[in-house]
């Protein structure tokens, strides 16, 4: 089943078997780690789950649970301390692992910030010290309380066991005589190698514990219960940054920093001053150097601007600053053969390979698949036809370099030829798809050959089915891949609507006799006992004799639900249920459900937003087309619906199979219901559609576009009727004068921000 699945998605079989024991690992690690002191895993190993589970999610957001550790930052408190509830939370950091990365940090912020690559930018260089995020608040230059980071917003009150730590300042040192009333300061609590040895020591001594690493003995020794087992722990403290403060600390970081040491702080003295992505990319490569002679542990180097205006326009994401990155050290990679490749067929019948290799561990996971990208990859070549890798191709039986730093699936990243057996050929990428046997294209300018086989192809009807009952879709609890799997190789459910009348077509008890070999051919292209054994597992007759399948699996297919494998009573009338409740839909869910290629979650919110209504949507879709006229004008005016992703849309619903299929789907539902309508906001513009046109020289146009949309208006990609405020700068044209026409108000960009209360 799993090499029908494509590879740029993840296996959902994998992911949704895998992510549920990582999710108890990653809970289990995240307490052993942040709140025990007892890591269960090395760093690189914790590391390396860490972003596993970020990346499926990202790639899987249907499979992401609705508390996952990977939203949590830290641990909560432990029982034994008071809490502490963080004014300003306690962030973490995006890591990166490559210096391309590092460019694209630098890229992304001048984009956001409107500055050219030639506009000097300053970013501080700090290494990331392997230790225990600490707060210390300071009122009126005396140390008040010191908390540990706990969740990112409550901590553990470790103020008594701060007060011991030799290089914690109990009053801060005036500066020009003046002390502010409230000054939060954040750093990192560590120990040193020696400090470390000398305690293990002790611990071996006393026949106590020893500790897994510095990091861990320090996390350890500051939540000692005892204050005096602290003090005898001799931790340090490094001053980095922050929270809340009664007056500016400071206008650049680097300044804060001289600012702390002059208030009586260690500062990293590594720390420096870059210009650009080449000067940070440097002074990675330099720290990375001096890493092995310091005396205590880091795993990175974080990059943040400098300047801190800049930092309060960039604002947050919701777990991480936009205007600071953590690269880290060393990505890993492992030389290991590859068996064979396979080739997955996904729900939009792109056909990806996939390495098969002999298992290999790596940063503490053991792989066995790894992505080959598409074919242009395989043959050593990028989409362009320039060669990649000194145009060395990749074949089955190789030595191959895999490369994993968090992505959801690892990279064969080279080859060694040198390896290589004289019997050795180039490998072919099938023209056919190999679960249906129908042509596979790839369309001019595209990297991926698709089946041309729709929902004649297994592949893609049970991946859009899976799709379609997905959490962000249809939701309908009960109804997994599994189950999918099962009713399609029963003849049950072929597409959508079928999930619809299930319950009616088994209470009749009616369902025809399926013949084993008609239903085998539902699942062609693939060897003939594999796929044998795939339908076998999917109803439950993986241990009968073969010669038997074929006759269970006749009388199977007209049993009620109830009495198939997996199911009872219970879980049947639980399913039904839940299938009934999904006949009222909101729109954006059914827009996403149906799989159109390139309308994601994002654009199905668009879409839903701007239509407000099914009626109104199928309408616009079913009449717009590139050919032009007010429907597709009106479809590539939504911000964020591009020609490429309307072309889609309106592809889907002129196909006759596809229509037919989405009419017998909307005749099951009782209500397609609307968007609910975002929370109110109290602004001039929330409500009002705006457009932007011409350069706006005092924020960007993305940054423009989001704090309109942060006070409740709706910004358009062209000017309408519908259109309340035109915000025109230099070089505005066709939409100027447009608005002109339309009789439109339209404000220059300095307007604007006096209106929205300036920047």
């Amino acid at each position: 089943m799993n090499d029908r699945k494509p590879v740029e998605e993840l296996m959902r079989e994998e992911a949704g078997a895998e992510l549920a024991g990582l999710y108890d690992l990653l809970r289990r690690a995240n307490r052993a780690y942040y709140a025990d002191s007892d890591p269960l895993m090395s760093d690189a190993e914790y590391d390396a789950l860490k972003h596993r589970v970020r990346a499926i999610e990202a790639r899987f957001s249907d499979l992401k649970a609705p508390h996952s550790p990977t939203e949590e930052i830290g641990a909560p408190p432990a029982s034994g301390f008071a809490k502490v509830a963080h004014e300003v939370p306690m962030l973490s950091l995006e890591d990166v692992f490559d210096d391309e990365s590092v460019h694209e940090f630098d890229r992304s912020v001048r984009k956001f910030l409107g500055l050219g690559a030639d506009r000097p930018l300053a970013y501080t260089a700090e290494p990331k010290i392997d230790g225990l995020s600490l707060t210390l608040i300071y009122e009126e230059g005396r140390l008040a309380r010191a908390a540990t980071r706990g969740d990112g917003r409550v901590g553990e009150d470790v103020t008594a066991n701060a007060m011991t730590i030799r290089e914690i300042p109990h009053r801060l040192k005036p500066i020009d005589g003046h002390v502010p009333d409230l000054l939060e300061v954040r750093g990192e609590c560590y120990m040193t190698h020696g400090d470390f040895f000398a305690l293990n020591e002790r611990q071996k001594e006393r026949g106590q514990k020893l500790f897994a690493n510095p990091r861990n003995a320090a996390a350890g020794s500051l939540r000692q219960l005892d204050p005096a087992i602290t003090a005898e722990r001799n931790l340090r403290f490094f001053a980095y940054a922050w929270g809340a403060h009664s007056e500016p600390v400071a206008e650049t970081q680097h300044e804060a920093l001289q600012r702390f040491r002059a208030h009586g702080f260690r500062v990293n003295i590594l720390s420096d001053l870059c210009h650009g992505a080449d000067e940070m990319i440097a002074r990675f490569h330099a720290i990375e150097e001096e890493r092995p002679d310091l005396d205590y542990d880091i795993d990175g180097v974080v990059f943040k601007i400098d300047s801190i205006a800049l930092q309060h326009r960039l604002g947050y994401r919701s777990t991480t600053p936009r205007w600071a990155i953590a690269r880290k050290f060393s990505p890993v990679e492992a030389w290991t053969w590859l068996r064979k490749i396979d080739i997955q067929v996904g729900r939009t019948g792109a056909l990806s390979p996939v390495a098969r290799l002999k298992p290999v561990n790596i940063g503490g996971v053991v792989v066995a698949n790894a992505t080959l990208h598409n074919e242009d990859y395989i043959a050593g070549r990028d989409s362009e036809g320039r060669p990649i890798r000194d145009g060395r191709d990749i074949r089955e039986g190789d030595w191959v370099k895999v490369y994993r730093a968090g992505d959801v699936i690892p990279k064969v990243a080279d080859v060694d030829i040198t390896k290589r057996g004289p019997r050795s050929t180039p490998y072919r990428f099938p023209g056919h798809c190999p679960v249906c046997g129908a042509l596979a294209v790839r369309e001019p300018g595209s990297s991926v050959r698709r089946c041309t086989g729709g929902l004649s192809c297994p592949a893609q009807a049970i991946e859009r089915l899976v799709h379609f009952v997905s959490r962000p879709a249809f939701d309908i609890v009960g109804l997994g891949e599994r189950q999918i799997e099962q009713f399609y190789v029963l003849s049950w459910i072929g597409e959508p609507a079928d999930i619809f009348t299930l319950q009616e077509r088994d209470s009749r008890g009616s369902k025809a006799r399926l013949a084993f070999e008609e239903a085998l051919s539902r699942i062609t292209g693939t060897d003939p006992a594999e796929a044998r054994l795939r339908m076998a597992r999917a109803v439950g007759l993986e241990g009968y004799d073969p010669t038997e399948v074929p006759a269970r699996f006749e009388s199977l297919s007209r049993t009620p639900l109830a009495q198939q494998y997996g199911w009872g009573e219970t879980s049947a009338r639980n399913l039904f249920a839940a299938i009934a409740a999904r006949r009222v839909i909101r729109l954006d869910r059914m827009i996403f459900a149906l799989g159109i290629r390139h309308v994601g979650q994002v654009a199905a919110r668009l879409l839903a937003r701007h239509f407000h209504s099914w009626e109104t949507f199928f309408e616009t879709v079913t009449r717009a087309g590139p050919e032009g006229g007010p429907e597709w004008d009106d479809l590539i005016a939504i911000d964020g619906i591009g020609p490429v992703m309307a072309e889609a849309l309106v592809l889907a619903f002129r196909q006759p199979r596809e229509r037919a299929l989405i009419d017998r789907l909307v005749a099951e539902l009782r209500e397609i219901t609307p968007l609910e309508a975002p929370a109110p906001v109290d602004s001039p513009v929330a409500g009002k559609t705006i457009v932007f046109t011409g350069t706006l020289e005092r924020m960007t146009r993305a940054e423009a576009k989001a704090r309109a949309e942060a006070l409740g208006a709706k910004v358009s990609g062209s000017v309408s009727a519908k259109t309340d405020l035109v915000v025109a700068g230099p070089g505005a044209g066709a939409k100027r004068r447009k608005a002109e026409e339309l009789g439109v108000r339209i404000v220059d960009e300095g307007e604007w921000l006096e209106l929205i209360g300036g920047l």
